[in-house]
């Protein structure tokens, strides 16, 4: 079993590759990021998919980077005779749909022997394709998809796979590329591997350019803000949670998910941070993608969609596929998207309230819909939901899900009154007074003097971090610090923060087995701590949290702090947005997720750090 912190991340902003370490590829979908993997030994071994690229000398030292500014990852290969470099990424698609995955040896000094191998096997690992050679080219076909294989090196086909063993010396470069295109089409015409890999480097780089944050967290920030970039579907503006389906939050557990799709709440906060960095085109271009997404039923606004904004996203099992670490059953699609979570709600309308703030054009157009979702929530504010963590129990009545449908009411009368938008600010004020009734009476539990994960609970969430960063209470409220304290004391192991216990009331999520240290909770403490002015606190966790990310500065979902690896899909979208957010925070001593703090949108500067903490 693979750790998940030893791979990389290369995409093209269409679909996403992890490549290990040793040089295998084992996670490749084709030409999506929802599409059948053609590469899935990562979820089961080499029988279901890999491309092995490595040196024959067994005893070889290997290091890697990602090249400045980009999503190419270049990993240098040191044998006793001599260096080599590996330079992996996939380019933008061709007009034609062709999408291509191109690795480039080349010789650095004196000379190294290398071994490639390539199993395609299509659907998840399921299907073994027909190999035709055509020439100096090797085609893969099965159903629905067709792969081209050219090489600088003569290929051979034998037992279900095609490999070499060549050699390269100082000086001398051999290409690799992988071409996907659909299999009724003909061929496309190649393309030159290394004038895709110089134009994939110029592009990046002239992307992460624009970044606008400088100081001490630039790197960390502008590492994540590309990993944002590499999980955005370009086509459409949609933002991945994370490449990857099934990699579990327990290995050998069950709570293994599909995150291959565009949750509204993770890319609402990653709106935020790319608003803060200087991005304000691509938030622009998510905006309208939810737009689509919504169109036609914004009264039944759903927690996740497609690429495309696909509504309906079936989860099923394959049964075919071990799974990570022997971690059943590897789901493909995602029954949450059916699930009510009312926090998403709060998430989209303080994301549009700050995108007003920021200066994106016609918003004007966007009004309509929170017009609508806002009416819509005057009655659904009232029911139970499945929370921002989906549990698969009974659904409740989560104290963080009122708090943002708090936080919509409160943002809808903010714009209206900000920007002259038309609207019944009475009857939102009223909702919004009302929502804040309901949780201080039925949320809050007297024996600890704090506040809990739902109504008639004695066990606290994560997710009530939150509760001071929207502005629902002062930081300094004597409930709120109870409630921190608290989630300090019982959600706390290494430093870390969990969503909330798994071996109590587990009847509230409906799993079985537990899971790691949720990083974006981590992350979330950090700004509560710069709210209360305990900077140097912050700045203490956010240290510990940077470090938790692997050499090439990615972060999987959560964190094992015995076992000392990272669990979940891989790399998420939620962490590095905490990790964007936090270091904002910590920078102007307020900004990112605490910017929703003001309700008029503006970042508050907030007091130097006290001496505690």
């Amino acid at each position: 079993m693979r750790p998940i912190e030893d791979y990389a991340l290369i995409g093209s902003t269409s679909s996403a590759a992890l490549v290990h370490k040793g040089g295998d590829i084992d996670w490749l979908c084709l030409p999506r990021f929802d599409s059948g993997a053609m590469f899935a030994s990562l979820l089961g071994d080499e029988r279901n998919g890999s491309w092995k690229l490595h040196a024959q000398d067994a005893k070889a030292r290997v290091s890697r980077r990602y090249l400045p500014g980009t999503v190419v990852l270049e990993t240098t290969i040191r044998t006793a005779t001599g260096v080599a470099t590996v330079t992996d990424c996939m380019p933008r698609p061709a007009h034609d749909g062709t999408h291509e995955l191109v690795r480039i040896v080349r010789g650095v000094r004196g000379s190294v022997a290398l071994h490639t191998e390539m199993r395609i096997r299509f659907n998840y690992g399921q299907w073994l394709p027909w190999v035709d050679r055509r020439g100096a080219t090797i085609h893969a076909v099965a159903g629905p998809d067709a792969v081209r294989i050219t090489a600088g090196v003569p290929l051979e086909n034998h037992d279900f796979a095609t490999s070499a063993d060549f050699r390269v010396t100082e000086g001398q470069a051999v290409a690799f590329c992988l071409e996907w295109y659909p299999s009724h089409q003909v061929p496309p015409i190649p393309r030159d591997p290394a004038a895709l890999l110089a134009d994939s480097i110029a592009q990046w780089q002239a992307w992460s350019s624009r970044c606008t944050l400088d100081g001490p967290y630039h790197d960390q920030v502008h590492r994540s803000l590309l990993t944002l970039k590499a999980l955005t579907y370009a086509p459409t503006g949609g933002i991945v949670a994370a490449p990857t389906t099934s990699l579990p939050e327990q290995p050998g557990g069950e709570r293994n998910w599909d995150y291959r799709f565009c949750w509204l709440r993770d890319a609402a906060l990653t709106l935020y941070a790319l608003i803060a960095s200087g991005y304000v085109d691509e938030a622009s271009d998510w905006r309208w993608w939810l737009m689509r997404a919504v169109g036609g039923a914004p009264q039944e606004v759903q927690i996740m969609y497609g690429l495309h904004g696909e509504r309906v996203l079936t989860e099923i099992e394959l049964d075919w596929l071990p799974g990570y670490a022997d971690s059943r059953p590897v789901r493909v699609g995602n029954g949450a998207h059916a699930q009510r979570q009312l926090d998403v709600y709060g998430a989209v309308i303080a994301a549009f309230h700050a995108a007003r703030k920021a200066g994106l054009q016609d918003m004007d157009k966007v009004w309509p819909l929170e017009r609508a979702i806002a009416k819509q929530l005057l009655t659904l504010w009232k029911e139970p939901d499945c929370s921002i963590w989906e549990v698969r129990g009974e659904p409740r009545h989560f104290v963080h899900s009122k708090v943002m449908c708090w936080l919509a009411f409160d943002r809808m009368i903010a714009s209206a009154q900000e920007y002259g938008l038309d609207g019944p600010i009475d009857t939102w004020r009223a909702a919004r007074d009302a929502i804040h009734a309901d949780v201080c009476a039925n949320g809050f539990d007297a024996a600890s003097g704090g506040f809990v994960q739902y109504y008639g609970a004695d066990t606290v969430d994560a997710a009530l971090l939150w509760m001071p960063l929207v502005g629902f209470l002062p930081v300094h409220d004597p409930r709120v610090q109870r409630t921190i304290a608290r989630i300090e004391k019982e959600l706390i192991f290494d430093g870390l923060v969990y969503r909330y216990r798994t071996d109590v009331g587990a009847d509230v999520d409906g799993l079985r087995g537990g899971e790691g240290a949720f990083l974006a909770c981590s992350f979330w403490l950090v700004n509560v701590y710069v709210a209360m002015g305990r900077l140097r606190k912050a700045r203490a966790l956010f240290k510990r949290l940077l470090g938790l990310g692997n050499d090439l500065g990615l972060f999987a979902e959560e964190y094992d702090p015995v076992g000392r690896r990272q669990l979940g899909n891989f790399p998420q979208a939620f962490s590095h947005i905490g990790l964007i957010n936090s270091a904002h925070a910590i920078e102007a001593a307020a900004g990112g997720a605490w910017e929703m703090a003001d309700r008029n949108g503006k970042a508050r500067a907030r007091p130097r750090a006290r001496r505690r903490g």
